[in-house]
């Protein structure tokens, strides 16, 4: 293990939360101790849901350890359904509890409580929140499904699909499936149950009665529809819909499948007109640099360089489980794939390709909010904004819409390069007031916040010198003075340049000269 400040994920139990508090007539035992009980800051802050989540917990203390746990565990889990009354409950320990080894399983089976209990086994010192989601969803389909139920036939029935997989805590979830709903219905496909979301133990019951599974999240429904697939000879439509072009893809798919005419729900998003609008040259060739769970960081890489024009440059997840997927994406588009769970490597590899855009978690969010790259929010992990109270679906044709307004409005559009160039030493527009889309933080250098002129700023503080991103070589202060005076969404470029000249040239110190040189040398 390893202590951070950060996280992409949390442990399995919270994967397990996050079904539990999708769901309806479902409720979660969990022993774990006092200090582990964090769902309702998860659940009611975060994700404003309306109603405290389904998790009862043990919450015992140091000195319960002398005595015996176990009781104190089966007590809650008979307050829990006797106060609750669950169509079906889950068992598990948290993290620390596991460390005692009290056995929720075994002691749920053995008070005989009069609805289904599905115990959880979920390692929480080698697996993380998502597959702890995806083993929750997996073991209640297992348990509650009823093998006996089949799809009635198509005899003046419409065809009729299970969508699996949006949870509670999920990035734009619920948006998801009321667009992927409203795209079935035009195509003249019903939904059978929407799962976990929503869904309660008897919905899960009839899953065997749809005719084929969507499966709109594989981090947390893929081992469910691989069961599912096995035992109704159900297929799945995997093809994400996130983008204008996947979604014409994913229309055929289901289509195909059943037995529909995909004309009908054919319009369109306004994204490829824009996208090759003249407004929207200032987009081609836009650096940008891709991290979040596999599903959303391999959909925004195809729809970033295949859609709107950008280069990646980066691309990347933190769900090693997927890690296969990412490689074959990133070996598409030529970059070395990143799959790491360290958001220091992620700020690392961000530093040194200096993209002109980042497309991220809430983590990349602020990595780059320090570094002073536009930014926009693609997947979880993610924070109380981007739960937004307005209707914003990542799938889908309007998904599309939505993608295109988030990704572009951080950018610095050509009219506004030309007036911030043209009025960088005004107060407002100055390198020291900073971008009106991001915080005001202060400059490499000792420069200081707010509306300062920035040649007086300079003069009066001289910055020590300073050891580039990419290792290859040192700025010496006039030089990092005068990179200053550069504006701040072409400074990357002109860093980049000026140290690849540097390094041809085998000069260790970039100083003034060299950037005035590096200037004339790629200005030919």
């Amino acid at each position: 293990m390893q202590l951070t400040v950060w996280t992409y994920e949390g442990p399995p139990h919270v994967g397990a939360m996050r079904i539990a508090t999708a769901m309806d007539g479902v409720h979660y035992v969990l022993h774990a101790p006092q200090g582990d009980t964090y769902a309702d800051l998860l659940f009611t802050m975060i994700e404003r849901r309306g109603k405290r989540p389904p998790v009862t917990y043990t919450t015992f203390q140091a000195r319960d350890l002398g005595k015996d746990t176990a009781q104190l565990f089966q007590q809650a889990a008979r307050d829990a359904f006797a106060r609750f009354q669950p169509q079906a409950m889950l068992v598990g320990a948290s993290c620390t509890a596991e460390l005692i080894q009290d056995d929720p399983a075994g002691l749920a089976e053995a008070m005989r409580l009069p609805c289904p209990v599905v115990a959880l086994d979920l390692p929480s010192y080698q697996r993380k929140e998502h597959w702890g989601a995806s083993e929750t969803f997996y073991q209640l389909v297992r348990t509650l499904a009823d093998t006996h139920v089949r799809p009635a036939g198509r005899g003046g029935h419409r065809p009729r699909a299970n969508l699996l997989g949006p949870t509670a805590l999920g990035f734009r979830h619920r948006d998801d499936v009321i667009e992927i709903t409203r795209l079935l219905g035009t195509l003249g496909i019903d939904i059978n149950v929407t799962a976990p979301l929503g869904a309660t133990p008897g919905d899960l019951a009839r899953l065997g009665a749809a005719d084929f599974n969507i499966c709109l999240y594989p981090e947390i429904a893929d081992t469910a529809c691989r069961w599912l697939e096995k035992t109704f000879g159900q297929k799945t439509v995997r093809t994400m819909p996130i983008g204008h072009g996947a979604t014409h893809a994913f229309i055929a798919e289901v289509a195909a499948l059943a037995g529909v005419d995909p004309a009908p729900a054919l319009d369109t998003s306004n994204l490829p007109w824009w996208s090759r609008s003249v407004d929207s040259t200032y987009l081609t060739g836009k650096r940008v640099f891709v991290f979040g769970d596999a599903t959303h960081a391999i959909a925004a890489a195809r729809v970033a360089q295949d859609e709107l024009g950008f280069e990646v440059v980066g691309l990347g997840c933190y769900n090693r489980e997927f890690a296969r997927d990412l490689r074959d994406a990133a070996a598409r588009y030529g970059v070395e794939p990143l799959i790491t769970d360290d958001y220091l490597a992620v700020e690392e590899a961000i530093q040194a390709l200096q993209p002109e855009l980042v497309l991220g978690t809430q983590m990349e969010r602020h990595i780059a909010k320090r570094l002073r790259i536009p930014c926009a929010v693609i997947s979880a992990p993610v924070h109380v904004q981007d739960f937004p109270a307005r209707y914003s679906p990542q799938m889908g044709f309007e998904g599309a819409n939505v993608l295109f307004d988030t990704w572009v409005h951080p950018l610095v559009m050509g009219l506004e390069e030309h007036l911030l160039t043209m009025f960088r030493d005004d107060f407002e527009f100055s390198d020291a007031a900073g971008a009106s889309h991001l915080a005001p933080l202060p400059l490499a250098g000792g420069v200081g916040k707010g509306p300062v002129d920035v040649g007086s700023a300079a003069a009066e503080t001289s910055p020590p010198p300073v050891s580039s991103a990419s290792g290859r070589g040192t700025w010496s202060p006039e030089a990092e003075r005068e990179l200053l005076k550069i504006p701040f969404f072409v400074r990357g470029k002109a860093r980049r340049n000026t140290e690849k000249f540097a390094a041809e040239r085998n000069l260790a110190t970039i100083t003034l000269d060299t950037l005035y040189d590096a200037k004339a040398h790629h200005a030919r």
